[in-house]
């Protein structure tokens, strides 16, 4: 059937006229527009430890973060010990590792004073027990068919494992977070100016495990992490740096609330995080909202590297990825040129020509 043109006219206002109509849609709730969000973890370690404090954005808002700046925060002990952290960046206060570090058995707790000249607030966390944690027993990694042909495997991925125990029994929550370093290298076609690079890459993911329904206190084969061969990670050495923490119960289940939101799809009747209970709560105002939690405890870390073969893993530096050809016209003839994407050519786009430190301990 032919269309008129009266009929193509009407027809393409109708369109315009429900292309206009459409706006963003953002549900009107009780929440409050911004909530103190805390993230916080102390340890054992003479390390650096750091707090970092923002507000939280309305729903709808498009922002990476909202540091709260300027800020005293402090950490004491049941000892009457005080602690003063220092404003590295925006929103991030560091200890002094010089005067700072986290003694099991000690209870530490928050102090945060957001100096508003208008509106100043004063937080504090429950006072938190620093938990002893046991050794990791081991991290090991095993190959993972993806596809294979006549028996043998043409793709393959890597799943890490973790074992570990408490011989004595009272460890009953654990937490995990990694560090991932891989080496890569440029192809010399190319003739970059950088070739040999590392890039590391930290956990985004919430590896956490209840011990307490088992007779004792033990974790055998935890999937710790799933390494799949759509990246270069495998290519030629790869480093995973795991650290264990313990837990109380509170504060698993927070991490537990917090790993079902991350598995959810996310509409407007699942658990919001405003819904999650704090350790941190307002001294001027008990019934404000806080979110996120002031976490203490030991840590015990082990490091594996993986140089294997594992077959059908990619390289993103293929001549498709990397060069670009463009056609110039002058007169009746035309010139093809080509020219490489930086990343290439200088591994320094993408990671640091500097080695770790620890690249060599495996040997």
């Amino acid at each position: 059937m032919m269309i008129k043109p009266i009929q193509k006219v009407i027809l393409i206002s109708f369109l315009l006229l429900i292309n206009s109509c459409i706006t963003q849609f953002v549900p009107k709730t009780n929440e409050d527009k911004k909530i103190l969000v805390v993230e916080g973890l102390i340890t054992d370690q003479q390390d650096t430890n750091t707090i970092k404090l923002s507000k939280s954005l309305p729903l709808g808002t498009r922002s990476d973060a909202n540091p709260l700046k300027g800020c005293t925060v402090t950490i004491s002990d049941d000892l009457g010990n005080i602690f003063s952290l220092t404003e590295a960046n925006a929103g991030s206060y560091v200890t002094d590792p010089a005067n700072f570090q986290g003694v099991i058995g000690r209870f530490y707790t928050l102090h945060i004073n957001t100096n508003v000249a208008n509106n100043n607030h004063n937080y504090e966390s429950s006072p938190v027990a620093l938990k002893p944690v046991p050794p990791i027993d081991s991290v090991y990694y095993e190959k993972v068919t993806l596809q294979e042909n006549n028996g043998i495997s043409t793709q393959e991925g890597c799943q890490i494992y973790l074992n570990t125990h408490d011989p004595i029994n009272q460890t009953k929550f654990y937490r995990w977070e990694y560090s991932e370093t891989w080496e890569f290298h440029l192809p010399e076609t190319y003739k970059p100016t950088n070739i040999r690079c590392w890039v590391s890459s930290n956990s985004n993911e919430i590896n956490i495990k209840n011990a307490s329904v088992l007779e004792e206190s033990r974790i055998d084969r935890y999937p710790l992490n799933f390494i799949s061969n759509l990246t270069d990670r495998l290519r030629i050495k790869y480093s995973i740096l795991v650290n264990q923490y313990s837990l109380n119960e509170n504060e698993y289940f927070y991490w537990e609330k917090l790993q079902n939101i991350s598995e959810q799809v996310g509409g407007l009747y699942d658990m919001i995080p405003s819904g999650i209970t704090s350790n941190v709560y307002c001294l001027n105002d008990p019934n404000e909202k806080v979110l996120g939690y002031f976490s203490v405890s030991a840590r015990s870390s082990k490091r594996i590297f993986i140089k294997d073969h594992f077959a059908g893993v990619v390289t993103p530096y293929t001549d498709d990825a990397c060069i670009i050809y463009t056609t110039i016209i002058i007169g009746n003839s035309s010139i093809k040129n080509s020219t490489f994407v930086k990343g290439c050519i200088d591994c320094t786009v993408r990671g640091t020509k500097t080695k770790p430190e620890f690249w060599n301990a495996d040997k």
